[in-house]
């Protein structure tokens, strides 16, 4: 897999353009070096002919990897969709929810008794 591995400083982001297996993590160890990405400085490097040669070999190439490529004119091939917005549920699709009886004697006021013999008569 052919992606980006970020490197450098909390806010400070760099990245390198790494091959590497799917199964290990990006942060981790990689097989080559194909070049750099400096996001700050609008610098993007890579090594065309390597990263021809590994997809020739079977590699797949990450969907911000292909769309910096075509951004920078690096191929003419189509952007990829890097990325999927949530989907967002409506309120309005969402049922009612009955009310309880705790709900129904809080929603109703309790008026206090309006002296202490009356109230001595309740309990």
């Amino acid at each position: 897999m052919i992606r980006l591995q970020r490197i450098g400083k909390k806010g400070q982001a760099y990245f390198r353009v790494v091959l590497n297996e799917h199964t290990k993590k990006p942060k981790g160890e990689f097989q080559e070096l194909l070049g750099t990405y400096n996001p700050h400085q609008k610098q993007f490097q890579v090594n065309r002919e390597r990263v021809d040669y590994w997809m020739g070999k079977g590699a797949q190439i990450s969907p911000t990897v292909n769309n910096l490529m075509v951004n920078y004119k690096m191929w003419d091939r189509p952007k990829m969709a890097s990325w999927k917005p949530k989907k967002r549920q409506a309120t309005s699709d969402k049922p009612q929810e009955p009310t309880t009886e705790k709900q129904e004697i809080e929603a109703t006021p309790v008026e206090p008794p309006a002296s202490a013999q009356e109230a001595t008569a309740i309990e």
